[in-house]
Order: structure tokens, then C-alpha cells, then sequence
């Protein structure tokens, strides 16, 4: 997939987002790149086999303090990785549905999935808060 075309997922993934969720979203930055860092990988503790679609880097909003933005204060960033998601997506399609609409619609569900796993992150949830909240998501409990 082009660029240009994955950018474009990952602004229709942010757009899903609920709006109440957009207007409480501060300071951050939306990125794209191929594929996690060696240094990234590391951070996050994956092994040679394991992947990483998307990582948050910043201070989430429940630890903001009231000095928070005083002076210059760099924007979290939320990268997403393209290739990692890319593989994901073909592992849900045959050989066929890689070359059609399918395959399209299920980058962009990942990619989608991915922006509110991001962001529930820059809410301040931990893995396994984000993890639990996405079971119940997925099962119909929460939006």
C-alpha cells in the first residue's frame, strides 16, 4: 500500500474516534513509519518474533500537572507502523482478497484499532486496563 494511502487510514482511524475523545485530545502527534526502532523493540520488551503496531510516547493526561505546557513542551507522539500492520492484515486474507477491497477494509480496521489503543493510552490506562477495556469493547460492554 502507498503512503499516501495508509496516511489516509490513519486519519479516517482518528476521525472513528468518538468525538467527545477527539476534543479532549491535547498535544499530540499523529506518525507514520515502516516499522518500530531497534531502540523501540527493546523499550517495549518484544522478542525477534513479536511485532508492534502502534506505540505512545508522552505524558498521558491523568499525570499532566498544572505545570504541564509551561515553557516548551514537545507533543506526544502516537507512531503507527506500517508494515507490521500491513502483515497483520494480509494474515487475515487469502492471496486473493490481498489484491481487492477486503484486504483494504481490513487495514483499515487495524489501523483504526490500533489509534484507540494509542489513545486509551495517552488517557492514561496501562496495557492491561487498554487489554480489558478492548475485550469489553469487542463483547458489546463499552464503546
Amino acid at each position: 500500500m502507498q503512503r499516501k494511502e495508509f496516511e489516509k487510514l490513519v486519519n479516517e482511524g482518528f476521525e472513528r474516534l468518538p468525538q467527545w475523545v477527539r476534543e479532549k485530545i491535547t498535544n499530540v502527534a499523529l506518525l507514520v513509519e515502516n516499522e518500530p526502532s531497534q531502540e523501540d523493540r527493546k523499550a517495549e520488551g518484544l522478542d525477534d518474533d513479536e511485532t508492534l503496531l502502534g506505540l505512545y510516547k508522552g505524558i498521558p493526561l491523568s499525570a499532566r500537572g498544572e505545570m504541564y505546557g509551561v515553557g516548551m513542551t514537545m507533543p506526544d507522539t502516537i507512531t503507527l507502523y506500517q508494515l507490521p500492520i500491513e502483515e497483520a492484515a494480509m494474515d487475515e486474507c487469502s492471496t486473493y482478497e490481498v489484491e481487492h477491497e477486503k484486504y483494504h477494509k481490513i487495514v483499515a480496521k487495524i489501523v483504526a484499532e490500533t489509534i484507540w489503543h494509542e489513545f486509551a493510552h495517552h488517557f492514561g490506562m496501562d496495557e492491561h486496563e487498554v487489554r480489558g477495556r478492548e475485550h469489553k469493547r469487542d463483547h458489546g460492554d463499552i464503546q
